[in-house]
């Protein structure tokens, strides 16, 4: 292997993350060559020697036992989440790489009948590479309205969400806070990666990211990881406006590499009768005064209603 490997490279990442003060020991001020932790005091705190610490971080040994990965772990104050990913890291290393491109993903019957079922929420599948492999109407009317519905149905072109938040000027527009969400995004990436190290067109997505999007070069830098598992946003929708909503990735049952995006809004606040106004358009509104008057139509709704609840 080449250089340190994605487990050598994040090991620094995370020791150069934390202060010396942080795990009880001395710091010397100035006088520190590194930012961080050195190596030697890594091993010290794990309980390994330097030397095995060392190659470990760049990508010479392979073979460190679960054991050595909860010392290490422990020693950099990774969470449940970090852990996990550096076993998946250490386990891929032992593994000679195999580049593959699985079969295309698919969404199962089942899924698509709890789609239908959600009808009336925004809803999105999204596979292993963040791909949307399914919409509903009103999943793909609030976050993707200017793009073809049925361009989840091209499994050559699919629309892909990690893309759409670092590449689509709609996506920059539609979130207030774009740095939280593309942050987010990012650290979802990072656990796929860890889980399929060797998925081509998962790298291939990366190299892209990396090549078109400084911020993506920035983040992806940080080795922040992190599930989407639910939090709050505020939206600026083109054609009904301002909403906070609620997005929350579920785990599929039987597909595992598939997760369910449901989006939701505090009952009787003006997010939610946002909501109904889109589900009521049926289609995109296109032209100005089209907008206008759904703008109108919202205004006069959302004047018996008062501001949005937060929990």
């Amino acid at each position: 292997m080449d250089g340190p490997g994605p487990l050598g490279e994040y090991l620094q990442a995370r020791r150069a993350r934390i202060r010396p003060q942080d795990v009880g020991l001395r710091d010397f001020g100035a006088r520190r060559r590194v930012q961080g932790l050195r190596r030697d005091e890594v091993a010290q705190l794990a309980g390994v020697s330097v030397s095995y610490y060392t190659r470990l971080e760049q990508g010479i040994s392979r073979g460190a036992s679960p054991e050595v990965l909860e010392a290490i772990a422990g020693a950099l104050q990774l969470d449940a989440h970090e852990r996990e990913h550096v076993e998946r890291l250490a386990g891929a290393a032992r593994r000679a790489p195999r580049a593959r491109r699985p079969r295309p993903e698919k969404v199962s019957d089942e899924t698509r009948d709890l789609m239908r079922a959600l009808d009336g929420v925004p809803a999105l599948v999204l596979g292993r590479r963040t791909d949307v492999l399914a919409w509903n109407h009103l999943g793909h009317a609030l976050l993707a309205g200017h793009v073809d519905p049925a361009a989840v149905d091209d499994v050559a072109n699919r629309p892909n969400m990690s893309r759409m938040i670092f590449l689509d000027g709609h996506s920059r527009e539609l979130y207030r806070d774009w740095w939280r969400k593309a942050r987010a995004v990012v650290g979802n990436l990072r656990i796929a990666v860890g889980r399929h190290p060797d998925d081509r067109d998962l790298a291939a997505l990366i190299g892209e990211l990396t090549m078109k999007s400084p911020e993506f070069v920035s983040m992806w830098a940080d080795h922040r990881i992190a599930p989407c598992d639910a939090a709050s946003y505020d939206l600026h929708h083109p054609t009904v406006g301002a909403l906070t909503v609620t997005q929350q990735t579920l785990a599929i049952a039987r597909s595992p590499e598939q997760s369910l995006i449901v989006v939701t809004t505090v009952e009787g606040s003006p997010s939610e009768q946002a909501l109904t106004l889109l589900r009521s358009l049926g289609k995109p509104v296109r032209g100005v005064h089209q907008k206008a008057r759904v703008r109108d139509s919202f205004d006069d709704t959302a004047r018996h209603h008062g501001g949005d609840r937060h929990g």
